[in-house]
C-alpha cells in the first residue's frame, strides 16, 4: 500500500513537471503568435497563412481532443466494437468535409470581401433573393446559434479539464477549474488564431504519439496475454438499426462546426488543401483506430472492470510506462482537453467582435479596435462558461451533448447548399438554420422507437429540405 502511494505521488510529480514543460512551450508559441498578430485578420484567421500540416493537425486536435483520448476508448472498453461504428461515420464525414467544403469555402471566404467568420460569409454570399434586413437577421441568427452552443461547449470542456486535473494532479475541483481556465484564456487572448492553431498542431502530434504507443506495447505483450471478453470483438452485438444509423450520423456534424471550418478558411494556399486532407485523414485514421485498440486491450487487461471506463487510457499508461513517461502522456491528455476549448472560445469571441460589435455597434471600427474587442470577448465568454462550470453537476451542462448536432444541423445543410447550389436564397438559408436548430431541441426531448435516433440525422435532413423548399418558392422568380 505504501509502495502504491509512493508511485502515485511520483506520478503526480512527474505529470506536473511534464505539464509545466508543456506550458512553457505553449506560452512561447503564444508569444510568437502575439508578435505576428497585427490586425483582426491575423487575430481571427492568422492572416490566412497556415500551411497544410498545421491546417490538418490543428483541425483534428480541435475536433477530437479529450473525446479521442478518453471518451472513445472508454466506450469501446465498456461495450465492445459495436461503438466503433461512430468511427466509421466520423471518418466518412471528415473526408466528405475536406472534399466538399474545404476548397469551396476557402475560395468563397476570400472572394466575399475577405469574410472572416461563418455568419459574415453567409450574409455576403447569399445576397440572392434577400434584402438588407433579411441578411442582417440571417447573420445575427447564425451568430446567436454559435454563441449559444459554444458557450455550453466551453463550459463542458472546462468541467472535463477540471475533473482530469483533479484526478491526475490531486487538485480540488474549483482550483483545477480556475487554473485550467486561466491558462486557456491567457494564450488565446495573447496569440489569437495563430496561437490556437500552432498549439493544436503541437497537441495533435503528441496525441498521435501517445495513442500509437499503447497498442504497440500491448501487441508485444507488455501487459501479458490479451483476451478481450466474449462479444467485445463482434461489431454487431446488440446493435439495432436505429443505433447503427445514430452512430454513423455523427459524421454529418462536420459540415457545420465553425471551429473546424475556420481552419479551411485560414490556409495560405488553397492548392495545398489536397495535401492537408491527406495529412489530416491519415492522422485521424491512425488515432481513431489506436483509440479503439486501446479500448479493446483495456477490456482484456483490467478484470474486474475499472470504476470509470473513460480512464482506461490513463490506467494503461500508468501500467505500461515508467512514471516519467506516463507523466508526459498524462500531461498530453490534460492539454488535449484544452485544444478544443481554445478553438471554440476564439470562434465565439470573433463572432461577438465581427458579427455583433462591427455590424451593429461600430461599423467604422478599426482593425486594432476589433482585436481589442475580440480579446475582451474571450474574457466575457470564458467568464460565462466558468460560471456555468462552477457546478459540475448542473443540468444546464447536459445541453452540450446536443451541441454537435445543433451546429451540424443548423449550418451543415445551409453551407453545403450555399457552396454548391446557386439557387439558395437568404430566406431559405435562414429557414434552414432555424429548422435544424429547433428540430435538434425538440427531437432530443422525445423518446421511443425512431425518436431514439440521434437527432442530428432528422434535423440535418429537415433543415436541408426546408432550405431548398423556401428558396424555390420565395426566390425562384427573382433569379
Amino acid at each position: 500500500m505504501l509502495r502504491e502511494g509512493s508511485r502515485k505521488r511520483t506520478l503526480e510529480t512527474t505529470t506536473l513537471t511534464a505539464f509545466g514543460g508543456y506550458l512553457l512551450i505553449l506560452f512561447a508559441i503564444a508569444f510568437l503568435a502575439w508578435r505576428r498578430t497585427l490586425g483582426i485578420s491575423d487575430y481571427v484567421l492568422g492572416g490566412r497563412t497556415l500551411g497544410p500540416g498545421v491546417t490538418a493537425l490543428s483541425a483534428g486536435a480541435s475536433d477530437m481532443s479529450g473525446w479521442l483520448l478518453l471518451g472513445l476508448p472508454g466506450a469501446i472498453y465498456l461495450t465492445g466494437l459495436g461503438e466503433a461504428w461512430i468511427v466509421v461515420g466520423l471518418l466518412l464525414g471528415a473526408w466528405a468535409n475536406w472534399r466538399l467544403v474545404a476548397g469551396p469555402l476557402r475560395r468563397a471566404s476570400a472572394a466575399a470581401d475577405d469574410a472572416l467568420t461563418l455568419p459574415e460569409l453567409l450574409s455576403r454570399v447569399l445576397t440572392r433573393g434577400g434584402d438588407r434586413q433579411t441578411l442582417r437577421v440571417l447573420r445575427m441568427t447564425a451568430t446567436g446559434l454559435i454563441l449559444f452552443f459554444f458557450t455550453f461547449y466551453v463550459a463542458a470542456g472546462l468541467v472535463a479539464g477540471a475533473r482530469l486535473f483533479e484526478t491526475t494532479l490531486g487538485l480540488d475541483y474549483h482550483t483545477a477549474l480556475f487554473v485550467g481556465a486561466a491558462i486557456i484564456v491567457a494564450y488565446t487572448v495573447a496569440g489569437g488564431f495563430l496561437a490556437v492553431s500552432w498549439t493544436d498542431f503541437f497537441q495533435g502530434s503528441l496525441m498521435l504519439l501517445a495513442l500509437a504507443a499503447v497498442p504497440i506495447l500491448l501487441m508485444f505483450g507488455a501487459a501479458g496475454p490479451i483476451e478481450p471478453p466474449s462479444g467485445h470483438l463482434d461489431p454487431f452485438t446488440d446493435l439495432t438499426l436505429v443505433a447503427l444509423l445514430s452512430l454513423l450520423a455523427w459524421g454529418l456534424g462536420y459540415f457545420g462546426q465553425p471551429h473546424i471550418l475556420a481552419r479551411f478558411m485560414a490556409i495560405g494556399d488553397p492548392e495545398q488543401l489536397t495535401r492537408a486532407r491527406h495529412i489530416g485523414m491519415s492522422w485521424m485514421f491512425v488515432t481513431t483506430i489506436a483509440a479503439v485498440a486501446i479500448g479493446i486491450g483495456g477490456s482484456a487487461v483490467f478484470t474486474p472492470s475499472l470504476d470509470e471506463p473513460e480512464t482506461v487510457f490513463i490506467a494503461l499508461t500508468q501500467l505500461l510506462f515508467h512514471p516519467l513517461v506516463a507523466g508526459v502522456v498524462l500531461a498530453a491528455i490534460l492539454a488535449a482537453v484544452m485544444s478544443t476549448i481554445d478553438s471554440q472560445l476564439l470562434v465565439a469571441s470573433t463572432c461577438l467582435a465581427e458579427d455583433v460589435y462591427k455590424t451593429w455597434i461600430r461599423p467604422a471600427a478599426s482593425s486594432t479596435e476589433l482585436v481589442k474587442v475580440g480579446r475582451f470577448a474571450v474574457l466575457t465568454i470564458a467568464g460565462v462558461a466558468l460560471w456555468l462550470a462552477l457546478n459540475p453537476d448542473s443540468r444546464v451542462l447536459t445541453l452540450v451533448s446536443h451541441a454537435w448536432a445543433g451546429l451540424g444541423a443548423s449550418f451543415g445543410p445551409v453551407l453545403l447548399l450555399a457552396l454548391h447550389w446557386p439557387r439558395l436564397t437568404a430566406m431559405g438559408a435562414l429557414a434552414g438554420m432555424l429548422t435544424g436548430g429547433i428540430t435538434v431541441v425538440i427531437w432530443s426531448e422525445l423518446s421511443g422507437g425512431w425518436f431514439e435516433l440521434y437527432e442530428l440525422l432528422p434535423a440535418f435532413l429537415f433543415a436541408g429540405a426546408v432550405a431548398v423548399a423556401v428558396s424555390l418558392t420565395r426566390g425562384g422568380e427573382e433569379a
